[in-house]
């Protein structure tokens, strides 16, 4: 078995747009809490170095993680960024079928 997976949500605000703000979301395998956060700090700060190059974004590292996009306008708060261990709520149960042979999901 594989490391487990982490979220790491990052809160964001708007620069190009005052009073919007978020949660930018990073999802991957790590060690630890604070690995996941690091992680994702790479990944952002090469997806960005890419794109401001003029150069396609990374999008896999030999670790799993990368990013699909980039979007300037944003900044990302990583002081206080959080990271947990995800659980995946689209995970596949096996589901019993009832005396009539119908499953419910």
């Amino acid at each position: 078995m594989g490391l487990p997976y982490y979220e790491v949500d990052v809160p964001i605000i708007g620069t190009t747009q005052p009073g919007l703000s978020g949660v930018h979301v990073f999802i991957g395998r790590a060690d630890s809490r604070s690995a996941a956060v690091r992680i994702a700090h790479e990944v952002y700060d090469a997806a960005r170095a890419a794109r401001e190059a003029g150069l396609e974004i990374p999008h896999d590292r030999p670790d799993g993680w990368g990013a699909c996009g980039y979007r300037p306008g944003w900044e990302l708060n990583w002081t206080a960024a959080t990271a947990g261990q995800w659980n995946n709520p689209y995970i596949w149960v096996r589901a019993a079928a009832d005396d009539d042979g119908d499953f419910d999901l």
